[in-house]
This record gives structure tokens, sequence and C-alpha cells, in this order.
């Protein structure tokens, strides 16, 4: 069977990341991913800089729409939104990630469609939602990083200034939870025989993510001064003779198996140390106490170290490395496939593994409007009406 959502097909009306990254995932998991681009291509194709001689590919492009099918046309156009309903009207799922309005303004919002196919899932994304004070604000990633508190938890320990985390982690953490979102409206719709409507906001969905650890001194409504605040002190980021590596030591085994690695019998007798809360409460204390000693030996020294007495640890590797590494390599995690115009790309496999459902990658990213004709076809036009649209540059083909 080609993957767990087989049969499911998917119009992607989505741009940038948060949508795309989302609706690969359902491809990977055997959806028939249909990416809807205007006639210019999807506005990541040219981010940062394009990799093929035809500027048609970015390395950001490639890896949030691998295994789709393109088909390109202006939705502005009345011919254009009729080949669009004609899509949904035999879709299960619309995903779109459109500023709030945009598409109740083009007669495509979910009430509308959703009377046409009481069957359709109707997904939108945005930055913040679609009520509030922000609801018109022009948003990105580090939007959301500012606004959800991720910036703060980046602070400086010594300034206290704020640092945004170099991922798009609010894009992409938000595809996470809309390929979840999708997949369970999918499963409620085998009982009940009727779509949803779904919307993911970015906020939203970072103050979620965020919030077991990273909010633990406000979770108890009245006693937020009189808890310290988990992140107000060093990273575990430690500097060894000739490289950095990172370990834990949260429960009492792993500090007893870090202080005999470090042979030292006097760091287990500190009774600063010696409890769970006694290193929460000095972790400071704890951790820059730490690096003293594992700045004495290698890299390789402290992990056989580390290793041998059970405690948590790793390399903290160059991301040049990070495919390269024996873990990696072992898992057989990175694949590499054929991108046309492109060349030879690295893609990482889908990470949740199906025994019976395999996912896979379903094949390159698509060109703009690859699939145009096949898929014009397919919900009944002829190609010579297929070529007039074409001449009319109200869809393009390759």
């Amino acid at each position: 069977m080609r993957g767990a959502l087989s049969g499911v097909r998917v119009i992607d009306l989505t741009g940038v990341v948060s949508g795309p990254f989302a609706t690969m995932f359902l491809a990977d998991q055997g959806a028939d991913v249909i990416k809807i681009e205007p006639i210019t291509g999807d506005i990541t194709r040219r981010s940062r800089a394009t990799i093929d001689e035809a500027g048609e590919f970015s390395a950001l492009f490639i890896s949030s729409n691998r295994g789709k099918r393109s088909l390109s046309i202006d939705i502005k156009e009345p011919i254009g939104r009729e080949i669009l309903t004609r899509l949904l009207d035999q879709a299960d799922v619309l995903v779109q990630n459109f500023r709030p309005g945009t598409m109740e303004r083009l007669r495509l919002g979910p009430k509308e469609l959703r009377e046409r196919n009481p069957r359709l899932i109707y997904v939108s994304i945005s930055g913040v939602g679609d009520s509030g004070p922000y609801v018109r604000k022009r948003v990105y990633d580090p939007i959301i990083q500012a606004l959800s508190g991720f910036a703060d938890i980046q602070s400086q320990p010594l300034t206290n200034r704020p640092q945004m985390i170099r991922t798009i982690v609010a894009d992409k953490t938000t595809a996470v939870f809309t390929a979840q979102a999708v997949a369970a409206a999918l499963y409620a719709r085998e009982k009940t025989g009727k779509g949803d409507y779904i919307q993911v906001a970015m906020l939203d969905t970072m103050i979620a993510y965020l919030w077991p650890e990273g909010m633990m001194q406000y979770t108890v409504v009245g006693k937020e001064a009189s808890v310290s605040d988990p992140n107000d002190r060093p990273d575990l980021v430690f500097k060894t003779a000739d490289g950095y590596i990172t370990c834990g030591t949260i429960s009492d085994s792993e500090w007893q198996g870090f202080c005999r690695a470090t042979g030292d019998p006097e760091l287990e007798k500190d009774e600063r140390f010696s409890t769970p809360g006694g290193r929460f409460l000095n972790a400071t204390a704890r951790i820059n106490k730490m690096q003293e000693y594992i700045g004495r030996y290698t890299t390789a020294e402290w992990l056989d170290r580390l290793d041998a007495a059970d405690v948590p640890c790793a390399p903290i590797l160059r991301r040049a490395d990070v495919f390269r590494n024996e873990q990696v390599v072992a898992r057989e995690l990175i694949e590499e496939l054929d991108q046309p115009t492109v060349g030879r790309v690295r893609q990482p496999k889908p990470a949740a593994k199906f025994e019976i459902n395999r996912s896979k990658i379903g094949g390159p990213a698509p060109r703009v409007g690859e699939h145009s004709r096949e898929i014009l076809r397919d919900i009944g036009y002829d190609d010579a009406s297929i070529d007039a649209l074409i001449e009319r540059k109200i869809v393009r083909s390759i």
C-alpha cells in the first residue's frame, strides 16, 4: 500500500513554508498533493538563492514541496477560480494560508466550498488568527518568535537580551500541528461522513508548543514570582579540549555518573548538587563547574567517559557533519534523489516509520505547472481548451 493517506487528494493553496511543509508530510504519507501555484510560481522558488540555471528552484522550495504535483493557474481570473472549484469538488482536503479574508473575497471561503462539498476538510493557516488587534498585521516567523516568548527564552544569561532562534521554528512547528490536525479530521470524517473547518495560527501553535517547560514559572496562578526561571542559566554547550559536547545530569544516577567520569571524588560530596532540586536551584554554578572539568579532555575522551558512566551525552555536530554522523548513516536517515534541472539533492526521509503503510519520499519537487495538463484532463478539460487557457496565460504548463 502506498502510504497511510493513499487515495486522499489534497489541494495545496499555500506558499512560503508553514503550509507547503505541512502538505509535504501528507504527500510523504501517500496523499496526492496538488500544489496550486500562481503563474509566476511559489515565492519560495526564488527564496534567497536559486540553485538551477532556470531560476525555478531554491533549496527551501525543494525541501518543502517534494512529491507534489504542480498546477499553475491564475485564481484571480474567473476561469482560474472555476478550475479550482472543480478540483475542490473532488478533493478531500484544502490547505490555504492567505491573509484572513482573502479567500472569502475570492468567493472561496469555507462556507461556500463546504456547501459544495460537505466532505471537504478546509484548513486555514494564519499568523495570529482571524480576530484580535493584530489580525491585519503582516507576519513572518520572527514576529511569532517575538510574540510567543521564544525570543525571551533564548535570552543571553548575562545581559538578558532576547535572541531569535536561527531557524524558522514557528513555520515548521505550525506545519507539524497542521498535518496532525488534518489526519485527525480525516479520521473523524470516516465516522461521520462530514468534513471540517480547521484554523491553525502560528501564534497559537508556538504558545502551546512552548508551554510545558518553557512556561513552568507561569503555570500556577499567583505563584509566578516565587518560581525561578529555568532558563536563567548557561546552556548545555560545553567546550572540550578540541570541540564541543552536550550532556545532561537530571537524575541522581546521571549526576553521580558525571562525578565518576571526572575522576574527582570531591565533586560528588558537593551538597549544592546532591539532589535534583539542588541541581536545579544551583544550575548556573553546576554548569560552570561541569565546564571546568570538561575543558580538560578531548571530545572523544569525554564521550567515552560519559557513555561508560551511562550519562546522556553527544558531540555537538556542525551542520556539514550531520549527514555523515555514524548514527544518521546507520539509520539511513538521508536519501538522495534526482531533482530535474538541479541534479542530485539530499532530503531527510519521513521521520515517522510505519511498518505496514510505509511513508516515503514520493519524488522530487515539481517544476512550475509541470502537471497542469494532466490535472486539467483529470477534471474534464480537453487539449484544445487547455491550449487556449495557456495561450491566455490563465494556466502555465511546461
